[in-house]
């Protein structure tokens, strides 16, 4: 069995940063060392020198949208897969707003086939829930499949589930987790008719965060933690966006004893209303881009353990479609290679600890989730791991781009680190020489 030895690395992990050596033994982690390099490794044994560079587990992203089947003008699994590795996420999660939607046993299936032939990354998908497929949710493989996805306000894809039946059934009877889009139709519709009517085809984009406003994100986060609560449903609520949504949730249980979590996306760590008037429809998003009083009050909830974990939302469209006015300009963009650099950046400006940035990236993912065997740099576990180099910086530009709707609500920023190589069930997959297309991701699966 290959053998590989990551050796002299700043190794990040469960809340220490230690200087230490990873064993590879084909797809796993065979031991872990600290201090001298161990004596009696084979001599065949490949060796990595990681002096001067940071060690961390993969990434993992429990929120993508890589728009295969039926939107491939936009991305695929393959392209939006690779981008994933560059970035130095090893895991993803994909979203069921396809084309057709992933609301079907049968287009579920389809799903893991395609990622098991083109995907670079590990893998799994959310089944779609509707108005009327109960029966297709409770079919559902709780140990092979993420969760259950309720658009719970519409966004791209037109999957809204707005019938009190269907949403008490669905929290009633499913053992999945459950993960929810959460805006109030009824106030948006009201909203966007009301900025029809005033400004026609030519809304300002820094109207958005008013049109799908903070109190219609508040209406729809909290009949979802009610609802879970009434019926003891595990919820995770997906990017939160405003400082009021996040008194909704609590700290007071460790992450894998918690029935009820939320998630932060990058966007809305980054960005304010502020950046409008400069990035205009390139940071709309669903839910919007709010206030820096917002971003500062999910910042402090995450740190204070009230928002679990940190994900990208990624969701990417062509730029002729970003293009178009207010109404046509569809709510997304893409993020996921550029999440870990992201959290670098937070690193270096102070905004939180090296290890914390580690676990909302990596530990809690596998935790919230209850992954088997991913997320931490142990022994036993696969080797999913992330080498980077904080003290080289990367200019984001079109050519260094791996979306493939080629741009990126980064071009143009410095970031303060650069990914070197990351691996994937003990795969060397990228470097800064390019990509290893050999041997492709796997299913993960769930403790459940």
């Amino acid at each position: 069995m290959k053998q590989t030895l990551i050796k002299s690395a700043s190794i990040v992990n469960e809340g220490r940063e230690f200087k230490g050596h990873v064993l590879i033994e084909g797809s796993k982690i065979a031991d872990v060392f600290e201090g001298e390099v161990p004596s009696g490794l084979s001599e065949n044994i490949e060796i990595i020198d990681a002096e001067g560079l940071t060690l961390i587990p993969g990434a993992i992203d429990d929120q993508v949208h890589f728009r295969e089947p039926g939107l491939t003008h936009k991305a695929e699994i393959y392209t939006e897969a690779k981008a994933a590795v560059a970035g130095g996420v090893t895991t993803f999660m994909e979203m069921p707003n396809t084309n057709p939607q992933t609301v079907t046993q049968a287009e579920l299936q389809k799903k893991f086939e395609r990622a098991s032939d083109v995907s670079l990354a590990n893998y799994s998908f959310f089944f779609g829930a509707t108005n009327d497929n109960i029966d297709e949710v409770l079919a559902t493989d709780a140990k092979n499949v993420c969760g259950v996805k309720i658009f719970m306000g519409s966004s791209t894809g037109n999957m809204l589930v707005d019938h009190t039946e269907a949403l008490e059934n669905i929290f009633s009877k499913t053992k999945l987790l459950i993960a929810t889009h959460c805006e109030d139709e009824a106030t948006i519709r009201a909203n966007s008719a009301a900025f029809k009517a005033q400004y026609g085809d030519n809304v300002p984009w820094n109207q958005h965060p008013v049109i799908r406003s903070a109190e219609a994100c508040y209406l729809s986060s909290s009949k979802a933690v009610n609802l879970a609560k009434k019926h003891d449903t595990r919820l995770h609520i997906l990017h939160i966006s405003t400082e009021r949504e996040t008194h909704l949730f609590e700290a007071n249980v460790p992450l894998s004893e918690k029935r009820i979590t939320a998630e932060a996306c990058i966007h809305h760590l980054w960005f304010s209303d502020a950046d409008y008037d400069k990035k205009g429809q390139w940071i709309k998003w669903n839910p919007a881009v709010k206030t820096a009083a917002d971003r500062d009050g999910v910042w402090k909830a995450l740190l204070e353990n009230r928002i679990d974990i940190v994900a990208t939302d990624h969701a990417p469209h062509t730029m002729e479609e970003k293009s178009g006015n207010y109404w046509t300009a569809p709510s997304g963009g893409p993020l996921v290679q550029h999440a870990v650099q992201a959290m670098m950046d937070f690193v270096k400006q102070g905004r939180i600890s090296l290890p914390r940035a580690v676990e909302k990236l990596c530990h809690a993912p596998a935790e919230c989730f209850h992954i088997n065997h991913r997320g931490f740099i142990r022994k036993g576990y696969f080797a999913d791991l992330v080498l980077i180099d904080r003290n080289q910086s990367e200019l984001v530009q079109k050519d260094n781009l791996h979306y493939k709707c080629g741009w990126s609500p980064f071009e143009g920023h410095s970031f303060s680190s650069s990914i070197v190589k990351t691996f994937v069930n003990g795969n060397v997959v990228f470097d800064r020489s390019g990509f290893n297309e050999a041997i492709k991701g796997q299913a993960i699966s769930f403790n459940r």
